[in-house]
């Protein structure tokens, strides 16, 4: 099941927070808008029991949260650090906003931030005021701070990290910047808060079983000159797969056939996979044998369970074209693919039983669900023409018009438009809308 996580704030501090939460497969945003911080802390406590934990859009709404009374979840929320600073510095600059004469006016920041950014970028020769008052100022007090600053000089800019003090600097015509969270900021935040949850902890020691196949091996052997580059090969390729099943403190166990099986607990994996993203041996095994890998990841309550799921998993790596890895867990959602040799554009969260069943009954195989997940992936693609199409499912562009009609009557493809050509009539370009709706 989905982890689900309470994201409290103004509207533009949770656009950003759920634009990096598409890489958490394992977590599902239960969100609230607030007009103002202030406000934040009521929308927190009416999400009740619905939640496992609280991601507030700052430190305020947090303290003001926990002044209301106990609250029964973690309560987390995104820290402003001297990343914020170097990203507005920097577009102040660019803009010519930091002349030899400007004097910038900072909150929400240490001086020891502004000091380090602005030395690291140069701009130690800037004159500076760092709000030093108390860290929960209300935002009058901000904006009385910086109108003293910026009384009777020329060239101030202020950077504050309270969105309503920005807009307030805005109408009184005080030149300013938002400091907001950087990504890295946002993501470290949220692994801190799926730690947190009992469904985290809870999962910690699972079972994981894992099935690890060498795509095309037959091909690798035609072409070594001798049986001993074989076996030594297959000795490298043993020791790869060794090394890194022992950095997730698991069990190896080869079967034969270059396939490899291992076990693994979740939380071990969850950790060095950067949650469900990438798989570094893949990349390892790209860099240092020229080979890719298909690779299955199975969770479940049981061995059997999580050994089943595996294989169903490394099925939909294979018919995938191989270089993929798919995790299909116990609610037998599937997530995938993970980053492999190859990079990809997006992390795309899980699909879950009722829409792959859909796709099954309109005619839409393992095989083709597989490859369209991975080009997706890698290329961010929605949109298809037919062409494009039957080129990435290896299939006859007369057999992809038939399969897109088939698909459309089930209501998992729309036209998205026409694309003028040249010469002829316009193409239509198909949208795997069931994906498009579920991924964005």
């Amino acid at each position: 099941m989905q982890i689900r996580i309470g994201v409290v704030g103004t509207e533009a501090a949770v656009a950003q927070v759920l634009k990096v939460m598409h890489s958490f497969p394992s977590l599902e945003p239960v969100v609230r808008i607030v007009e103002h911080e202030q406000e934040a802390p009521d929308a927190a406590s009416d999400l009740g029991g619905q939640v496992e934990a609280l991601l507030l859009s700052g430190p305020a709404p947090q303290r003001l949260l926990k002044e209301k009374g106990p609250v029964a979840v973690p309560v987390h929320h995104v820290p402003l650090t001297g990343a914020g600073l170097y990203k507005a510095l920097f577009e102040a600059q660019r803009a010519g906003r930091l002349g030899p004469d400007a004097v910038l006016s900072v909150d929400s920041l240490t001086q020891s931030m502004a000091t380090r950014a602005l030395r690291d970028l140069g701009l130690e020769g800037l004159a500076t005021a760092v709000y030093d008052g108390p860290p929960y100022a209300a935002p009058d007090k901000l904006v009385a701070y910086h109108r003293r600053i910026a009384a009777g000089r020329n060239g101030v800019f202020v950077f504050t990290g309270v969105e309503r003090v920005a807009e307030e600097l805005g109408r009184l015509n005080i030149p300013n910047a938002r400091l907001q969270p950087s990504d890295e900021d946002i993501i470290v935040t949220l692994e801190r808060a799926l730690l947190s949850t009992e469904s985290r902890k809870g999962k910690e020691s699972q079972i994981v079983v894992g099935m690890v196949a060498v795509d095309e091996f037959g091909k690798l052997v035609q072409r070594s000159a001798s049986e001993h580059e074989i076996q030594k090969l297959k000795l490298d390729i043993h020791r790869m797969v060794l090394d890194y099943v022992e950095s997730l403190d698991g069990y190896l166990a080869p079967v034969g056939g270059e396939e490899y099986l291992f076990f693994t607990t979740r939380g071990i994996f969850e950790r060095e996979t950067g949650g469900y993203k990438t798989i570094p041996l893949a990349k390892d095994a790209s860099l240092s044998y020229g080979i890719t890998l298909s690779i299955g990841i199975g969770f479940g309550a049981t061995a059997s369970e999580a050994g089943s799921n595996a294989r169903s998993a490394l099925r939909k790596s294979v018919e995938a074209g191989g270089n993929a890895c798919f995790i299909v867990r116990e609610d037998r959602t599937l997530i995938g693919p993970l980053e492999m040799s190859d990079p990809v554009s997006s992390i795309l969260a899980p699909l879950d039983p009722e829409l792959l069943r859909r796709a099954e009954e309109a005619g839409m195989t393992g095989a083709y669900l597989s490859k369209l997940l991975t080009y997706m992936s890698r290329h961010g693609k929605y949109d298809y023409q037919v062409h494009e199409l039957a080129s990435m499912l290896n299939i006859t562009v007369r057999s992809a018009h038939r399969l897109l009609l088939q698909w459309a009557d089930a209501g998992l493809v729309g036209i998205a438009g026409l694309e003028k050509m040249p010469k002829g009539r316009p193409r239509q370009v198909y949208r795997f809308s069931f994906l498009a709706d579920h991924y964005l």
